[in-house]
């Protein structure tokens, strides 16, 4: 942890007029310096232009500083933070599949494809009904954004309708979706209440694009993309035919559309894979067209050195989810290899493979299972022989940065640091609100030990507002 006590203005952050700030905030923050540094920076006023973009960040010691804050408090444009509330970048969630919140928490003891064909699927094609989507999808992203959650890569389901209510939803209430209509043809492998045949789901994957495009329109701006966009998806090789995973392809390489699917998420799909095409998931989805700079990969936990090799020449992203793993993968990812082998990483819940809707969770257990990667596990042998991998080691500052740069990094967003240039995708975090269990009794508490009670403890109760791209999603100031 670095403490930091300015933030000068230079010639790349000019200090704009304050009659052309849409809001400031002023107040401590934490935010990412580095890969394994989160710097403190005790006081600073963070102004916000229209676009939704952080214009410039000064410091108390600035010449400016105190006219500029007496302008804005004037134009009544400043909100000034409590004692024990503090900034943070929002979180990205990188792996969520929608329609599962409906059956969060449960079935978790049933390996992987029988947890699929007997809960899952069925659960997933209850979307149909519109209205039922609707609720549910309503109750899930407003329980994302009081988490601190402002971007979410989403699986949605088959149905095209579904999907783009969810799309629907993500924009009106703020948050930065990037929403998935699910692809699954193959008759082998899905039942025949939840699959489309081939040529109708490549033709509703095209129409899906389209649709969301169209009441999302580009907003011109390099800082600020679409607050909603679509996302090619198929479900998983083992769910998807050759004619499926090429015409995927191809429609990605004509929308350069983002693309996401799981790879190589447990013994069963790696091997199957294998068993299929006689190459890696990684080198079959790369075949396909479909590893690409607009690819984020769900899981990623059998990865060669030569697989990670080819993420990071094709510049896809990798979304870790250490919950989920924890039920279905049968192993730990090797997070920390990935990241020299210039990877892009981020976290994910993978609701409901995963239980907990929360990336403050995930920051969490992203460092308690790279402690037993690093060790091993099986207490019947000595240290030395119980299979730790060295250098596997993922600390609390580099799990925020993860959460933080990380997501944003994997989803092409210009997010995850409080810094100017950056959209101002932000959690306001309360030490003291009403109904929080949070250890923190003294005034002076030190800022190192005060975030790892943040990142450790904090619940929901703490998060007293949220702001995707400037807009109050979450939360009052008042």
């Amino acid at each position: 942890m670095d403490i930091q006590s300015d933030n000068e203005p230079t010639a790349t952050n000019p200090i704009p007029d304050p009659s052309a700030v849409a809001f400031a905030v002023e107040g401590p923050a934490y935010s990412s310096e580095s890969e394994t540094h989160v710097a403190y920076c005790p006081q600073s006023l963070y102004l916000v232009g229209t676009d939704g973009v952080i214009a410039a960040v000064l410091a108390p010691d600035d010449p400016q500083y105190h006219a500029i804050r007496a302008e804005l408090a004037r134009l009544n444009r400043l909100t000034s933070l409590a004692d024990g509330q503090v900034l943070l970048p929002g979180f990205s969630d990188l792996h969520l599949h929608a329609p599962q919140w409906a059956q969060a928490g449960a079935a978790l003891d049933e390996p992987l494809k029988r947890w699929l064909g007997r809960y899952t699927f069925p659960t997933e094609a209850r979307f149909a009904d519109l209205a039922y989507a609707d609720r549910a999808h309503r109750h899930l992203v407003r329980g994302t954004l009081v988490r601190g959650t402002t971007s979410v890569l989403y699986y949605d389901t088959i149905d095209r309708a579904a999907a783009v209510n969810l799309a629907h939803v993500c924009a009106e209430l703020g948050q930065r979706g990037f929403i998935g209509k699910v692809v699954m043809d193959d008759p082998e492998s899905n039942p025949e209440y939840y699959r489309e045949d081939t040529a109708t789901a490549l033709a509703e994957t095209e129409r899906f694009i389209n649709e969301v495009r169209e009441f999302v329109p580009d907003s011109g701006l390099d800082a600020a993309p679409p607050i909603v966009q679509p996302v090619i998806t198929p479900r998983f090789i083992p769910s998807c035919t050759d004619a499926a995973l090429e015409g995927l392809g191809e429609l990605a390489a004509r929308y350069h559309c983002f693309t996401q699917s799981h790879c190589s998420e447990s013994d069963w799909e790696h091997h199957t894979v294998f068993e299929r095409y006689g190459r890696s998931d990684t080198e079959a989805l790369d075949m396909f067209g479909l590893l690409t700079d607009h690819t984020v990969m769900h899981h990623c936990v059998y990865l060669s050195e030569s697989d990670a090799d080819l993420f990071a020449r094709r510049g896809a992203a990798v979304a870790h989810c250490p919950l989920s793993n924890a039920y279905f993968a049968n192993a730990v990812a090797p997070v920390r290899r990935y990241r020299r082998q210039g990877v892009t990483v981020g976290l994910g819940t993978d609701i409901s493979g995963g239980y907990d809707p929360s990336v403050h969770a995930m920051v969490r257990l992203a460092a308690i299972v790279s402690r037993n990667l690093e060790s091993g596990v099986d207490a019947s042998r000595g240290a030395a022989e119980r299979g730790g991998v060295a250098d596997a080691l993922v600390t609390l500052d580099r799990a925020f940065y993860l959460a933080t740069v990380g997501g944003a990094e994997a989803l092409g967003v210009r997010a995850g640091r409080l810094e100017a240039g950056y959209a101002w995708d932000v959690q306001l975090v309360d030490v003291h609100a009403p109904g929080n269990d949070l250890p923190i009794f003294e005034n002076d508490e030190d800022p190192a030990i005060m975030f790892q009670k943040i990142m450790n403890l904090s619940t929901p109760a703490n998060i007293r507002a949220v702001w995707v791209q400037g807009r109050l999603a979450h939360g009052t100031l008042a």
